[in-house]
């Protein structure tokens, strides 16, 4: 019965037949080449899956082979993956800058004196100069947005930013 080479993959008997007869073999390949770390068991059901979905371009002569490739491909790419996450763990982050304690400290008060002039600012004034400046948001996109008219975006904005110039020293955007 199942000797015939046209014999279709996605039949249920045909299928469940050649899971039987490799998935051993499969398992063993693996773990015997890769060791259990690469978790075998998982692969190979990935494997079957892979046949599973491509069964009607893969015939039953060539399932063996197919069922080995895909299963040791996986665990390859496994492997340059573990690769590659072992030589992003090797660099070092910097544990230094080249800010001196003195801006970080004028940084983060700027920061606090920023965040309570916005929290003081009125809410569509506030809205819009976020939406503008921190969401990159045009004008017209806050204006349909808001249900408003460019004009009194652009007003909102304005006048957001002259507050902002005027309660804190130092402060330009563009």
């Amino acid at each position: 019965m199942l000797k015939d080479l046209n014999e279709n993959i996605c039949e249920a008997k045909v299928f469940e037949h050649v899971y039987n007869t490799y998935s051993k073999d499969v398992h063993n390949l693996l773990y015997y080449k890769y060791g259990a770390q690469f978790n075998p068991k998982d692969k190979v059901q990935d494997a079957f899956i892979k046949l599973w979905d491509n069964c009607t371009k893969v015939t039953l002569s060539k399932a063996k082979s197919f069922l080995f490739t895909v299963a040791s491909n996986m665990v390859l790419n496994d492997i340059k993956h573990n690769k590659v996450v072992l030589n992003h763990q090797k660099i070092t982050p910097k544990s230094h800058t080249n800010e001196t304690p003195e801006f970080i400290l004028e940084h983060e008060q700027f920061y606090e004196r920023y965040q309570k002039v916005l929290e003081r600012l009125k809410e569509e004034h506030r809205v819009a100069f976020l939406l503008n400046k921190a969401d990159g948001k045009s004008h017209a996109e806050i204006a349909e947005f808001l249900g408003v008219t460019k004009k009194v975006v652009e007003y909102r904005i304005y006048s957001a930013f002259a507050i902002l110039k005027n309660d804190l020293e130092g402060f330009k955007l563009k």
